[in-house]
């Protein structure tokens, strides 16, 4: 037998540091993240935090189409896929879309998303972080264990929770409005309206406050319509928040925010407390608001923080910790009401066009 050639040795060494380069590269491939929305696309709550998300990545130094790949998917849950089965055939889709992409990450965007698709991926090799959960995540932990506690959860699921900031908002509106003593809380039975029915409980029925409040769940377009009739006679009630995004009519027909809102600035004569900054610019009167940005940058922190090795379950869920001060100038001027100009210079941001058009029958 004769021993290798000079060349065969090169050969056999230059195939060798080739298979090694691409190895490399594999290994090294861009990560892949899934973002999965309960909303529908460009939805007013939904968009700023996808935004946030993918604005904290860029700054961790993960881009979008130079080394990240990014699939997102719509549920569409609240306008048009809105009952319970619609719900879970859209998880059901999602859940195979998550399975042939095989992200690096699931980033999950309001409740439905997160009961129906990450819960049930609770314990999987999955990494998860959740943004805008509205129920508690002790009461999701009963139902499966993902967490040993918010401090350290220990599994493959984190996140940030939406905090109201309501007493805060109710502090503001107070001083707007000293001669009122009174705010009513609207909400719809909808999984997400129950659970910001809960979290209003939870923020208000300890916290020290200069009104008194008052929380109704609503079962109906024109239930909802009825409160706001009878608010308007309510000499005490100093402001609304409108927190039924998702009401059906007698026909079945469902309504949502933008719809609602528009309903709303028509007939109601009392200034709304916003639950996001984004529902002013639909023309709500405003005060301090969840910033949805804000809370979707939270959650993009968590998740570079997770592709770049840390374990989410090392990683302790938040709280939305930013509320954002702000202002519809045309709404204001319709009711009547004259912002002092230093609430003005503080707000974070002013909104002085009309809302968009709506239908308000």
């Amino acid at each position: 037998m004769h021993p290798p050639s000079i060349k065969k040795c090169a050969m056999i060494a230059l195939t060798g540091l080739i298979l090694m380069t691409l190895g490399r590269q594999s290994s090294e491939a861009s990560p892949q993240i899934f973002i999965l929305h309960s909303y529908e696309a460009d939805h007013v709550c939904g968009q700023p935090q996808h935004k946030g998300v993918v604005s904290a990545l860029r700054e961790a130094g993960f881009r979008e189409g130079e080394n990240l790949a990014i699939e997102v998917y719509h549920m569409d849950t609240k306008r048009k896929n809105n009952t319970e089965a619609l719900i879970r055939q859209q998880a059901e889709t999602a859940t195979e879309a998550i399975a042939g992409y095989d992200p690096d990450l699931l980033i999950t965007i309001d409740d439905n998303a997160f009961r129906t698709v990450a819960l049930p991926l609770a314990g999987t090799d999955l990494p998860i972080v959740f943004s805008g959960l509205n129920g508690q995540p002790e009461d999701y932990n009963r139902r499966r264990r993902f967490m040993t506690s918010r401090e350290k959860p220990g599994g493959n699921i984190t996140g940030v929770y939406e905090k109201l900031h309501l007493a805060d908002a109710i502090r503001v509106h107070s001083k707007l409005f000293p001669g009122a003593s009174t705010l009513r809380i609207y909400t719809d039975p909808s999984p997400t309206g129950r659970a910001i029915a809960s979290q209003v409980r939870i923020e208000l029925e300890n916290a020290p406050l200069p009104w008194r409040w008052e929380l109704k769940m609503v079962e109906s377009y024109e239930a909802y319509k009825e409160e706001i009739r009878d608010a308007n006679q309510a000499d005490d009630v100093g402001g609304i928040y409108p927190a039924a995004l998702l009401l059906k009519d007698g026909n079945g027909v469902a309504h949502t925010a933008p719809e609602i809102f528009a309903w709303t600035v028509k007939h109601s004569e009392k200034p709304e407390i916003a639950i996001n900054y984004a529902f002013t610019r639909m023309g709500l009167f405003g005060g301090a608001a969840v910033d949805f940005f804000a809370m979707g940058r939270q959650a993009g922190q968590m998740a570079a923080r997770i592709l770049k090795g840390e374990a989410p379950g090392d990683l302790p869920i938040l709280e939305a910790e930013r509320y954002a001060l702000v202002f519809n100038l045309k709404r204001a001027e319709t009711l009547g009401i004259d912002i002092p100009p230093d609430v003005l210079m503080a707000a974070d941001e002013v909104v002085a066009t009309e809302p968009p058009c709506g239908a308000a029958k």
